[in-house]
């Protein structure tokens, strides 16, 4: 694998269709996507892609220039270009949707869409404070009992369970440097939202969340009634994973929305 991609996972169904890339969360895998493949697969070709640090990238030399915003989104289309891809549209879950974002702000020309699942737009003054404080956190407690809390801070509820076991089982297969690798950027992370926060693109965009989803919901509302070419569907009983707590849901809502733009995207661009 060269050191500037990831592994990835590529099902490609016909030449002719259109490509979904997706990326997974924090402590996730292209595993994450297992009950998307089937519905998203009808339609569409597929590029599933590992962070750094994550599923089959796990114990691999780490990407020096991968571990700011912009290494990241530029590490992950160098793994789009590896796939052969040229236009796609781009499917990101939790953390994955800030990359995303991050993508769609490097390329816009090359991002027909975006699907933001438990999107993270902006954060409350409380969760400023965890993301300021969390390298001191994590190395007070353990990265990974700093992880677990994370968990069931944003996955309280027992219908939560499902989700939070996920995170918390998938994120076993990171090393202490690559949690404290990841933990360290999430210390810029506010000002780094704030500036996506502000930022205009044409670029048609659909963010599901879950009804319950006490930590980013609100701040999704105010991102879609700020943006245009935003749309923001809301499901409810269901905690910030939609994708896992409601997935038949979420396929269907986010396959609704890529049909509705498919044929009539224009050319990305900021505004």
């Amino acid at each position: 694998m060269s050191p500037a991609q990831l592994s990835f996972e590529k099902i490609e169904h016909h030449p002719a269709r259109e490509w979904a890339v997706f990326v997974h969360g924090a402590g996730g895998s292209t595993r994450t996507w297992r009950r998307q493949r089937e519905d998203f697969g009808t339609d569409y070709n597929l590029l599933l892609i590992d962070l750094p640090d994550h599923g089959a990238n796990a114990g691999e030399p780490a990407i020096s220039d991968a571990y700011s915003w912009d290494g990241l989104a530029d590490t992950l289309w160098a793994t789009v270009d590896a796939a052969g891809l040229k236009q796609v549209h781009l499917v990101g879950l939790s953390l994955g949707s800030i990359l995303v974002m991050d993508m769609e702000r490097r390329q816009p020309a090359r991002t027909l869409s975006m699907v933001l699942g438990g999107a993270i737009v902006k954060l409350t003054p409380q969760l400023r404070f965890i993301a300021n404080t969390s390298l001191a956190l994590a190395k007070l407690i353990g990265f990974r009992s700093f992880y677990k809390l994370a968990a069931r801070i944003a996955l309280p509820r027992k219908n939560h369970k499902k989700s939070r076991d996920v995170f918390v089982r998938e994120s076993q297969a990171l090393s202490i440097p690559a949690f404290r690798r990841w933990t360290e950027l999430y210390t810029g992370l506010d000002d780094h939202l704030n500036m996506l926060f502000q930022r205009r693109s044409t670029t048609p965009r659909l963010l599901v969340m879950g009804g319950q989803d006490h930590l980013f919901g609100k701040q999704a509302a105010l991102y879609a009634k700020r943006h245009r070419h935003t749309e923001l569907d809301v499901v409810q009983g269901c905690g910030h994973v939609v994708s896992i707590e409601r997935p038949q849901l979420f396929n269907a809502t986010a396959m609704a929305f890529l049909h509705r733009i498919r044929t009539s995207v224009p050319q990305a661009s900021v505004v």
